[in-house]
């Protein structure tokens, strides 16, 4: 059977196989196959991230408001600092080819541009505040999914489905409406001065919080996160320092400090620290796009907080835009996302043979192996290379 003939044939057979497998997951869907444990601590923990998110914009606002601080690079510089203290010094410690000074020999330049880009992501959506609405970052902030799930389909080889792509959508919707509950309560506050630059630095902002996602998600899955947050803590004290002091010097030397605003500042640091800290972790356990996609509630709670403290105005739509991102974050959820497509091509280059590809069922189990050692021990010394078995699987 020649290449043509054996990729026909595969494909023929995936298709009838693709088929059936989705009738049998049809007749066969369970409730309990979709909400499991593994997705409820996903979802826990994807909350619990969007609480440090509503921790630091509390703050913030507290600053902003009450004290009329506005430092962004301070407070972001406070947060490096302490991830630097804590996980650059646990590098120091270690020994071997994972030492902080074998990592700076390997990789320095790597983690130094992707401190920049993770500075920058914090420092462009701040500013973005200055020039055009709140309505317009929130929407336009979404602009971070797309383009995660292209360079997490580029960089990462993960390939979604059809019903991520919905989920997706779903969870848009939720912020569509949320984005409506804000017109409707009167809170589409915020500067119109340019808005289109305003609306430009949300859009790099989100770019750039796309490239450091996917940088974390393979650090964290191929490398460690220790190495991930030593090393971006490092670079990113050193970027924000210079940029505090270049850009904030006058707004830093203008704060009337008390101990109010100090307890502002270590809040918003230990927010900011404890995101940092935990999101590689739900990051392994998921991925960045799931995280990102948990991460949309988070101007919710903290609308729901201002409700109580800022006394804005409620509406049904929050709680209904609420339920549907986590409707959508579930669908995402629910189907795992293969990280590398399963091709005919692949086959061929591991070796397998083309007439075996019609076998798609066979497997051969360790037990069956062992028992065949035992039973036919002394044929196995005149098999040579013949005794690898040949496995094919299709992927669904």
């Amino acid at each position: 059977m020649d290449m043509k003939q054996c990729d026909e044939a595969f494909t023929d057979t995936s298709s009838q196989t693709g088929l059936s497998g989705l009738m049998e997951r049809i007749r066969t869907f369970r409730p309990q196959n979709v909400f499991t444990w593994q997705l409820a601590k996903t979802l826990a923990m994807g909350q619990g991230l969007a609480g440090f998110i509503c921790g630091t914009a509390l703050t913030s606002q507290y600053l902003a408001s009450s004290f009329h601080v506005n430092t962004p690079m301070l407070q972001s510089f406070c947060n490096y600092s302490l991830l630097c203290v804590t996980y650059t010094t646990m590098l120091l410690c270690r020994r071997g080819d994972d030492s902080l000074l074998q990592i700076l020999k390997k990789r320095w330049w790597k983690y130094a541009v992707l401190g920049l880009v993770d500075v920058e992501a914090n420092y462009a959506v701040v500013k973005a505040y200055q020039y055009t609405t709140i309505t317009s970052v929130q929407l336009l902030d979404c602009f971070v999914i797309p383009v995660l799930m292209l360079l997490s389909w580029w960089v990462l080889k993960t390939r979604y489905k059809l019903v991520h792509y919905v989920a997706v959508g779903i969870c848009l919707l939720g912020v569509g409406a949320m984005v409506g509950a804000d017109l409707l309560a009167g809170r589409d506050q915020g500067s119109t001065a340019n808005i289109l630059l305003g609306d430009c630095l949300v859009l790099i902002s989100a770019a750039l919080y796309a490239v450091s996602n996917v940088c974390q998600e393979y650090t964290v899955k191929n490398l460690s996160r220790v190495e991930f947050l030593g090393m971006v803590g490092l670079f990113a004290t050193i970027i924000s320092a210079i940029q505090m002091v270049i850009l904030e010097r006058n707004e830093i030397a203008a704060i009337q400090w008390s101990w109010q605003v100090g307890l502002l500042f270590s809040a918003f640091a230990l927010c900011m620290y404890g995101l940092y800290s935990c999101m590689p972790i739900v990051v392994k356990l998921s991925s960045a796009t799931s995280v990102n996609l948990s991460l949309l509630t988070a101007d919710l709670f903290s609308l729901f907080c201002g409700i109580f403290l800022f006394q804005y105005n409620f509406s049904a739509l929050y709680l209904v835009s609420l339920v549907v991102i986590l409707i959508g974050f579930i669908a995402f959820n629910a189907v795992p996302a293969p990280t590398a497509a399963s091709t005919s091509a692949n086959l061929f280059e591991e070796g397998y043979y083309c007439d075996s590809m019609q076998e798609t069922n066979v497997r051969i189990t360790a037990e069956d192996e062992e028992g065949d050692k035992i039973q036919h021990y002394h044929h196995w010394s005149h098999r040579g290379s013949n005794t690898g078995a040949v496995v094919c699987s299709t992927r669904m």
